[in-house]
């Protein structure tokens, strides 16, 4: 029986844990995979009611908490906590800070954890490199060196591009208006680099999905990519005209250039170097045919799905 310790429960680590256990509760009660969510003792008992029913929810789905706080462990203190488990995965995303993943990396090989999958939930690392837009991967890069360099524990890195509703969401630029669109409102569709440059996008459901089965059936190591849609941002002005009408949809260009200009006044703004990273248009797209979605046959949710369920 597999003890699966899950880090993070935001945006991608709920999926996953929800995908996770349905998986598991299909196993017979004797062999039947153990999730838990490494948890703030602070979010355990917190007064939050929304907060009080989502941890309900889980240990409804029969997930094991484990408290710690990331944030404020040494590598070798999580890696005492990491010791029970044969699986970690890594949700943790950038809001842990600099030097997080890092950490997490050390923890798990001091902890002998046998199959590691990292916080890589993203674009194609090993083609961007570490000083792209200004360094802005420059710690995803070492953790892969790091995985690389030993052979103790097994890893799996699962690209997934972006999260196909970050591409919608008004601070990065790309559409603006969408909530406005059943309305009265004008949408803006933004080519980042030129409107032939290309993007690939996943759900969170559908990464959780894909995920759940790498975990506890594929077992598959190495780097695997996955893509609920891989398109050119001219495809997505069709597609956002396609859903609201052209009259709606202003098209316009942000050239390399151009950002690379906007990154130059604000080095440190992270968002800017996102949108230069797309602008360039290396490692942030590859063909939805070769994913391991498509091989294992796991429906996603393409950027036309999207939109449907938008008013």
């Amino acid at each position: 029986m597999s003890q699966t310790l899950v880090l993070g429960s935001g945006e991608l680590g709920l999926p996953i844990l929800h995908s996770l256990a349905s998986l598991a509760s299909a196993s017979p009660p004797s062999s039947r995979p153990t999730i838990t969510l490494l948890i703030r003792p602070s979010t355990l008992t917190s007064p939050s009611p929304s907060k009080s029913k989502e941890l309900t929810s889980l240990r409804d789905l029969g997930i094991k908490f484990l408290a710690a706080d990331i944030a404020t462990s040494t590598a070798t203190q999580l890696a005492a906590r990491f010791k029970p488990y044969d699986i970690i995965v890594s949700c943790t995303g950038f809001a842990g800070g600099a030097g997080t993943q890092l950490k997490l990396a050390h923890a798990v090989f001091e902890a002998g954890v046998a199959h590691y999958y990292p916080w890589q939930f993203g674009v194609d690392y090993d083609i961007i490199g570490p000083e792209v837009a200004n360094g802005l991967f420059r710690e995803q890069c070492e953790v892969r060196r790091l995985l690389r360099a030993q052979d103790k524990t097994k890893w799996t890195i699962v690209s997934t591009g972006m999260f196909t509703s970050f591409l919608f969401e008004a601070f990065f630029g790309v559409v603006e208006g969408l909530e406005d669109a059943g309305a009265v409102g004008e949408v803006v569709v933004r080519a980042l680099g030129s409107w032939e440059n290309e993007v690939t996008v996943t759900s969170p459901e559908d990464i959780g999905t894909v995920v759940s089965k790498l975990v506890l059936e594929d077992k598959r190591m190495g780097v695997v990519f996955t893509a609920g849609d891989t398109l050119s941002y001219g495809r997505l002005a069709d597609l956002v005209e396609g859903r609201f009408g052209k009259e709606k949809v202003r098209r316009e260009v942000w050239s390399l250039d151009f950002l690379r200009a906007e990154l130059d006044k604000e080095p440190e703004n992270q968002i800017k170097k996102y949108r230069c990273l797309f602008a360039e248009g290396k490692g942030v797209s590859w063909d939805k045919a070769s994913t391991v979605n498509k091989e294992l046959n796991i429906k996603t949710t393409d950027v036309q799905g999207f939109l449907s369920s938008k008013r």
